[in-house]
């Protein structure tokens, strides 16, 4: 016989992961259940044709537009969820992305607290994570209570001459927050961390850092190869049961507290097939707002060409520019955020260019320089997650794409103005994750948010969300940090709130 754990957290990523390191401490029973398995350390995770040509990693499911249409997303089940392929850039929300902020196509709303309550969580989750970084060059860095750790990662000859003619041109180039130990990485293989997966390399991902932390206590378990199926609930609306698969096998856990941190399309998925009839539409669903608002950055990638120009890095992803993210440098709404992308070689833009040679296209890269342009995507109730049966149905209503194309268009001005004639551009799709969130948001009301400040689900007392689905505004920075401080914060919550609470009733074979 097994103890019925606790606490059971669905998920392993930067959520689930971080708030089982918080939670880890206080002796509490808590199982991690992970849909996926460890990335095992093999040759194609540097081996940049079975990433980017073959899909090696790419998982073999079909989502579904509104009207039919399939398409495979870029989505991974794995320990340590999204992150083990993640760029690895920390960046904390602007204190002004926590306020209400007019852009060009509507308004991103106010979150339901401010800044300041979350800074000393941006504070831990920079140590938990490892980050490099430097204050003093982002004229829209937050205040911070105190300094990183580690000293940026150090930038490569061609890329410090590009930061250097930019800086000239009036730009304010900075080092981005980074969980990256150079030194590991590049002993493994002289490749970019940016979408190559990681195996303990030296990339700080949730499952080097956080779960690492967590599994070190005795009281924390994970599972994995454990599918969750449903959430069962009273008519009071605690959840009573876990149902999932494990080795064929259809399992049962009464847990006193569920965590859901599936990622913000699998969390919304699971909410609205746990349907029963005391919630005809899906658990924390009486706002109608579970799989509403989903956000994915608007982005593209901006590549600047110069004959003259030799690009010799290797992993280049060492700055950005928020020049136009409060405003868009002439006193106007936002435009976003801008940073390099890591460093794109022939190989992987073949898969975009099939019929261009890989040596021409090895040879133009070799005179290129990449940059990352993401804008915000304010939510948008038609915006949604639903389920069809088995089917997930993504309904997308990309917002502010006019401000995101302007903001391409400066950037193409800015890097013509300073020595590179060409310079092309590609947006992302649907196929392409750029940070999906808001699907289960907070909110102070819960006629119009499904969960309250500390991811509580409003009529759930049992029931916690804790992952990119709770962000209430995508702002146009990467979210990972943020998502992390939260967990935090709710762990700190859970912790004297909830544990007393929360011993299970009974025991499960």
């Amino acid at each position: 016989m097994q103890k019925t754990p606790d606490i059971v957290i669905i998920g392993s990523g930067v959520g689930g992961a971080t708030l089982a390191a918080g939670l880890a401490p206080s002796g509490a029973e808590i199982l991690i259940l992970e849909a996926g398995d460890h990335i095992p350390d093999q040759p194609e995770n540097r081996d940049q044709r079975a990433i980017f040509q073959r899909g090696h990693f790419r998982p073999k499911e079909f989502w579904y537009e509104r009207d039919g249409t399939p398409f495979n997303p870029g989505n991974y089940y794995n320990v340590g969820g999204n992150s083990k392929f993640y760029g690895a850039v920390l960046s904390r929300y602007r204190r002004e992305d926590f306020a209400e902020m007019k852009h060009r196509e509507g308004v991103s709303p106010a979150w339901p607290f401010p800044y300041e309550a979350l800074e000393p969580f941006y504070q831990r989750a920079e140590a938990l994570f490892e980050v490099r970084g430097e204050l003093g060059d982002d004229p829209t860095e937050p205040p911070h209570s105190g300094t990183y750790a580690h000293p940026p990662v150090r930038e490569e000859a061609p890329i410090a001459e590009v930061r250097a003619r930019l800086a000239k041109a009036g730009m304010h180039p900075f080092s981005l927050p980074l969980g990256v130990d150079i030194d590991r990485w590049m002993a493994k293989a002289q490749t970019p961390w940016d979408a190559h997966p990681n195996s303990d390399d030296g990339k700080m991902d949730a499952e080097t850092t956080a779960l690492r932390q967590a599994l070190a206590h005795p009281n924390v378990r994970l599972q994995t190869r454990s599918r969750v199926l449903k959430l069962e609930a009273e008519e009071d609306g605690r959840i009573s049961a876990i149902v999932y698969e494990h080795q064929g096998e259809t399992r049962r856990l009464s847990p006193g507290i569920t965590v859901l941190s599936a990622g913000a399309v699998q969390s919304a998925v699971l909410l609205l097939r746990s349907a029963n009839d005391h919630f005809p539409e899906g658990l924390a669903n009486r706002s109608d707002q579970v799989g509403r608002n989903f956000m994915n950055h608007n982005s593209s990638a901006v590549i600047a060409i110069a004959p003259w120009f030799r690009n010799t890095s290797v992993y280049q992803k060492t700055f950005g520019f928020n020049d136009f993210y409060l405003s868009d440098g002439k006193g106007g709404p936002p435009l976003g955020n801008v940073q390099l992308l890591g460093r794109v070689s022939g190989k992987i833009l073949k898969a975009q260019m099939p019929k261009v040679p890989e040596w021409l296209l090895e040879r133009m890269a070799a005179h290129a320089i990449d940059f990352y342009a993401m804008s915000e995507d304010i939510p948008h109730p038609e915006s949604r997650i639903m389920v069809d049966g088995d089917r997930i149905v993504l309904q997308w209503h990309r917002t502010n794409w006019d401000a995101h194309l302007d903001l391409v268009r400066r950037l193409k001005a800015v890097l013509k103005s300073i020595g590179f004639p060409i310079v092309v551009s590609r947006a992302f799709d649907k196929r392409t994750p750029s940070h999906q969130c808001g699907t289960v948001r907070m909110g102070n009301d819960p006629a119009t948010a499904p969960l309250d400040p500390f991811c509580r689900a409003y009529g759930h007392p049992n029931l916690f969300v804790v992952d990119a689905a709770c962000l209430p505004t995508s702002a146009a920075v990467n979210p990972a940090l943020t998502i992390a401080a939260q967990a935090l914060r709710v762990a700190d919550h859970i912790l004297a709130t909830d544990l007393k609470a929360a011993a299970p009733a009974q025991t499960t074979g």
